[in-house]
C-alpha cells in the first residue's frame, strides 16, 4: 500500500514537471527588448570605414561617437517572458509595439532598413548645413497663370516667407499651409548674386483649398566633398545624430569627443532637430556595457532616461545637433552640460 502512494506521488511529480516544462514553451505574444550592440561611426567595422569623405582632407579623433541599439527578440516563450520580467535590463512589450497587426516581420524589417538609410540622408543634410552649406530650395517651374509669374522666375532661390527662413523644401511647404490662399505674402529670393523680395497672392489648389504659390522647387545642397555610409544590419532612425556629428567630427580639424567615450541616440531631421527614440533604457545599458561615460539623449526622452541610467553615466540633454556640438565643447573644457 505504501509503495503503491509512493508511486503514485512520483509519477503525480513527474506529470506535473512535465505540465510545468510544456506552460513555460508556450508561446506568448509578447517580445524582448534588450541591449544591442554599439558602434563608433568614427570607426570601422567588418574592416571597412562607417563613414568615408573625399574630396576634403578629414582628421581623426581619439576618441569615440557611438550610436547605439536595442536587440529584438521576437520569438517567446513563457519561460523566456518570466526571465525578461525578472532582467532589468530588458523590456518585455506586447508584440504589436514592435510589430504592427496587419504586418508581416519582413515588412517591420524593411520599413527599418529604409529609416535607418534616411536617418544616413537627414544626417548628412545636417551636417553639411552645419559645415556652412545650406540647402538651397531652388525653383524649377513656375506655372501657367501662376501668381508667382513675373515675380519669381525659374533658377532664383527661395529664402524665406513672411520673413521666417526657408530651410528647405518641406520647410517652405510647412510656412505657406500657415497662410491663407487670396493673402499677400512676402516671398524672399536670391537671383544670381541680388536678393529680393515679392508680394504674392497666394492661389487656392482645387483640391484642398491649400495656399499655393504654383511653382515647383528642388533642394539642392552643393558641397565640394562626398559623404558616404557603410553600415547594415541595423534598422530605425535613431543613429541620426551620431552619424550628424561624425560627419562634422571627420570634416573639422579638431576632434569634438575631447578624447572621451561617448554615445548617444536620437532621430535627427534635415533642419537638425533631435526627435524621441525607443529603448532609450536598453540603449544605455548597451553604451554603459561598452565603456561610454557620457550619453547624448533627446530632450523628449530625458525624463525616462534619467530614472533609468546606470550609475556613473553622464546624461546630456540634446534638442537640436547644436545642443549636442555645444555640449562636447563643454565636454571638452572639462565641464559638465545640462543633464537630464
Amino acid at each position: 500500500m505504501m509503495l503503491r502512494r509512493g508511486l503514485t506521488v512520483f509519477v503525480g511529480a513527474i506529470l506535473a514537471l512535465l505540465l510545468s516544462l510544456g506552460m513555460a514553451l508556450l508561446p506568448v505574444p509578447y517580445v524582448a527588448l534588450g541591449p544591442g550592440p554599439t558602434v563608433n561611426t568614427l570607426g570601422s567595422r567588418d574592416g571597412h570605414e562607417i563613414i568615408t569623405i573625399s574630396g576634403t582632407p578629414t582628421s581623426k579623433s581619439k576618441g569615440n561617437l557611438n550610436l547605439t541599439t536595442v536587440s529584438v527578440s521576437p520569438d517567446l516563450n513563457l519561460g523566456n517572458a518570466l526571465v525578461g520580467w525578472l532582467d532589468g535590463t530588458v523590456a518585455v512589450v506586447p508584440r504589436e509595439v514592435v510589430y504592427p497587426p496587419g504586418e508581416t516581420r519582413q515588412q517591420v524589417n524593411e520599413e527599418n532598413a529604409q529609416a535607418f538609410k534616411n536617418s544616413q540622408t537627414s544626417a548628412e543634410t545636417a551636417a553639411l548645413r552645419e559645415l556652412g552649406y545650406p540647402v538651397k530650395v531652388t525653383v524649377t517651374k513656375v506655372a501657367p497663370g501662376s501668381p508667382s509669374t513675373g515675380k519669381l522666375a525659374v533658377g532664383d532661390v527661395v529664402t524665406s516667407v513672411d520673413g521666417t527662413e526657408v530651410t528647405s523644401g518641406t520647410k517652405l511647404r510647412a510656412l505657406l499651409a500657415a497662410k491663407q490662399p487670396g493673402k499677400a505674402t512676402t516671398i524672399g529670393y536670391q537671383r544670381g548674386t541680388t536678393t529680393g523680395t515679392a508680394s504674392i497672392m497666394l492661389a487656392r489648389s482645387d483640391d484642398d483649398g491649400r495656399p499655393l504659390l504654383k511653382i515647383e522647387t528642388k533642394d539642392e545642397q552643393p558641397h565640394p566633398f562626398t559623404v558616404s555610409f557603410d553600415l547594415d544590419k541595423i534598422g530605425g532612425p535613431s543613429a541620426g545624430l551620431m552619424f550628424a556629428l561624425a560627419v562634422i567630427d571627420k570634416v573639422k580639424p579638431e576632434d569634438l569627443t575631447g578624447g572621451k567615450f561617448i554615445a548617444g541616440t536620437g532621430e535627427i531631421d534635415d533642419d537638425g532637430n533631435v526627435g524621441a527614440i525607443g529603448g532609450i533604457s536598453q540603449k544605455m545599458v548597451a553604451a554603459d556595457r561598452a565603456g561610454a561615460t557620457v550619453f547624448l539623449v533627446p530632450a523628449d526622452n530625458c525624463l525616462e532616461a534619467a530614472g533609468a541610467a546606470p550609475d556613473g553615466l553622464e546624461l546630456v540633454r540634446v534638442a537640436t545637433l547644436d545642443d549636442a556640438l555645444s555640449a562636447l565643447t563643454t565636454l571638452k573644457r572639462g565641464g559638465h552640460p545640462r543633464g537630464c
